[in-house]
């Protein structure tokens, strides 16, 4: 680890205080939520009962449980009942890596379904000092307006003066004015205009997917700035302090040597030779410009250094230099395959120049890259015109007419109006057959991991909660191992990519970056050792097991009760139909049948009903209704 990166880590996560004897609340818990109504310009604080917080523990799971009590049934996304959550976790604040995270919790705009998108660094501390577990915010300012947060108080702001600025620069102005241990969470111009997979920004980070920003803007809420406080006590101050050193020193080895090296950049050449890295909007699976855009490539001749969260010890971040313009910003995987091969662009200038576009306006890079794939396709078949809209005027490959289509969507201006509402909202209005190359699940475009060529991640896919996500599905590493045949489907790949979901489920919950998920020998006893050490609790490997499936469940059961359908677990019409041309994986098809034999097993191992439904023996097993 560098000298920089060890002064960071030991600046920010202090040895733990222990927990106030008596105190009534288990350690690494305020035991309170903070609800603020923009409509009325009031707050209070509310009671978290012991037993939501045992059942839950935080993050995505408490944020589940919150929403399904805080939105009405059937809320429009962008209406003012929709509440934007925020929960921290028990091990925010302490001396454990990777943990200094937050989720956020919402109706997707862009989906209709539950979205918890995670964001680190240090707003996430100071959220944590705020003295409550989870903020509420419900409502919509009559003005755009920020929030200020203190233990014990709330204050808006007029914002009319920041409308308009990126999340960078109001970070930047409220910072300046405010003094800088406070710390900023705010949308830019696409959240404002409420283009559906906008982002809500901290610290150059995203809560990205889903369209929070969306949500944020819908509100008139330009910004939390949340100033920090003490964290609360530990139970056994020793054992967090011997189990913290330990994930250190794991951190710091082989399992996380890709992300401290070339961090997931490095996916670009691997996928590629697996025919998994998806192009030309999903026609094919490997890209002949791969080798430019490589993590190798990069490094060699862009990087300028590497940066990590508050509080981490992997590093991950990997900044790199624009060869054109001299700037310098961020690139990861995701952002690469969705701004460069999934759009046929291969100059690293253009794509570095795209995504720097995306984090000004604040758009979620997956579904920014995805749309305009549809886009450029519907283009080279001539719908938009046919169908009455004007011509794109664009080809895939053209990376200065890309950045151009990515400011028109921040701005919400021209044929940007239409993309800005995502891939298939924009296919159903075109028309033309265009649904069938909108490559979406439930409304979300998919990250860059081939269906064809990995058979579990399809499933994993196609009934995710959130829509397509290779966050809250690792079925990938399923069709990475030794005993998966990746290019078949296999009726048990369901429970494999049910598996997967529920130790995200449960890491998303703790909340510790999946960056570390190969330092855990066991995840839930390990897990379960943390949570000990900070709450008190005498919680159990088969504990946090359950909690993690319910966590689970909890997100299937926003969903059935906001409409979710049995179809609506499926794949695009073009992953079901067409064989792979290129690669190794050539000839690879994946047809209905197999993708709803996959399904099936994925049903049986939650428990779930032939139709994908929850039953009444699994909720009561899970005592979900206790959650909500």
């Amino acid at each position: 680890m560098t000298m920089a990166l060890s002064t960071q880590f030991e600046r920010h996560v202090r040895r733990p205080r222990q927990v106030e004897a008596g105190r009534g609340v288990p350690g690494g818990y305020w035991g309170r939520l903070l609800h603020v109504d923009l409509t009325s310009r009031s707050w209070d604080l509310q009671p978290l009962d012991g037993e939501l917080l045992r059942t839950t523990v935080g993050g995505a799971g408490l944020g589940a449980a919150l929403l399904l009590r805080w939105c009405p049934a059937g809320s429009d996304p962008l209406s003012p009942a929709n509440p934007l959550i925020l929960v921290t976790s028990p091990l925010l604040g302490t001396p454990l890596t990777t943990t200094s995270k937050y989720t956020v919790v919402t109706r997707s705009p862009l989906t209709g379904c539950i979205t918890d998108s995670l964001s680190s660094s240090f707003f996430a501390l100071a959220l944590k000092g705020v003295g409550a577990d989870a903020l509420v915010v419900t409502g919509r300012a009559e003005r755009p307006t920020w929030l200020e947060v203190r233990a014990g108080e709330v204050r808006f702001h007029d914002a009319a003066e920041l409308w308009g600025l990126s999340a960078a620069e109001t970070e930047r102005s409220l910072r300046d004015q405010l003094g800088h241990r406070c710390r900023v969470a705010a949308i830019g111009p696409a959240g404002e205009r409420l283009v559906r997979f906008a982002t809500i920004s901290n610290d150059r980070r995203h809560a990205g997917r889903g369209g929070t920003g969306a949500v944020m803007g819908s509100k008139n809420l330009k910004a939390i700035v949340a100033h920090p406080g003490p964290p609360p006590g530990v139970a056994d101050p020793d054992a967090l302090v011997a189990i913290a050193a330990r994930f250190r020193e794991r951190s710091l080895g082989p399992a996380t040597a890709k992300y401290r090296t070339l961090g997931t950049t490095a996916n670009v050449g691997l996928f590629n030779r697996l025919a998994a890295l998806p192009s030309y909007n999903f026609r094919r699976s490997t890209f002949e410009g791969a080798d430019g855009l490589s993590g190798e490539s990069l490094a060699a001749e862009r990087r300028v250094k590497r940066l990590s969260c508050a509080g981490c010890t992997v590093g991950c971040e990997h900044v790199f230099r624009s060869k054109f313009t001299g700037k310098a910003g961020r690139l990861e995987y995701e952002t690469l395959y969705a701004l460069g091969p999934l759009v046929g662009v291969a100059d690293p200038d253009a794509v570095l120049a795209c995504a720097q576009i995306c984090d000004r306006y604040g758009l979620d890079t997956i579904s920014a890259g995805g749309t305009v794939a549809w886009a450029l396709e519907a283009e080279e078949r001539g719908l938009f015109e046919a169908a009455g809209w004007p011509a794109l005027k664009a080809r895939f490959g053209e990376g200065e007419r890309l950045a151009g289509l990515l400011e028109a969507i921040g701005r919400r201006e021209g044929i940007g109006d239409l993309l800005a509402e995502g891939s298939l909202r924009a296919a159903r209005a075109v028309g033309g057959g265009s649904e069938a190359f909108a490559i979406q699940v439930k409304g979300m475009e998919l990250p860059g991991y081939e269906p064809r060529s990995l058979k579990t991640m399809a499933v994993g896919f196609a009934v995710g909660s959130r829509g397509a996500c290779h966050n809250r599905s690792g079925a990938y590493e399923a069709d990475f191992s030794p005993g998966v045949d990746r290019l078949k489907a296999e009726r048990g790949q369901g429970a494999l990519a049910a598996e997967s979901e529920d130790r995200s489920a449960i890491m998303d919950s703790l909340i510790v970056c999946k960056f570390l998920r190969h330092c855990f020998e066991d995840l839930y006893e390990e897990g379960a050792e943390m949570l000990r050490a900070v709450t008190g609790w005498d919680v159990t490997a088969e504990e946090l097991a359950t909690v993690a499936e319910r966590v689970s469940n909890l997100k299937k059961a926003f969903n059935e009760r906001e409409g979710w359908r049995r179809e609506d677990d499926t794949l695009p019409e073009r992953i079901l139909t067409e064989a792979l041309p290129t690669g190794v994986a050539a000839g690879s098809t994946l047809i209905r049948e197999d993708l709803d034999r996959m399904i099936e097993g994925y049903y049986e191992a939650r428990g779930w009903t032939r139709e994908g439904k929850i039953t009444r023996d699994t909720w009561e097993r899970l005592r979900l209704e206790r959650a909500y």
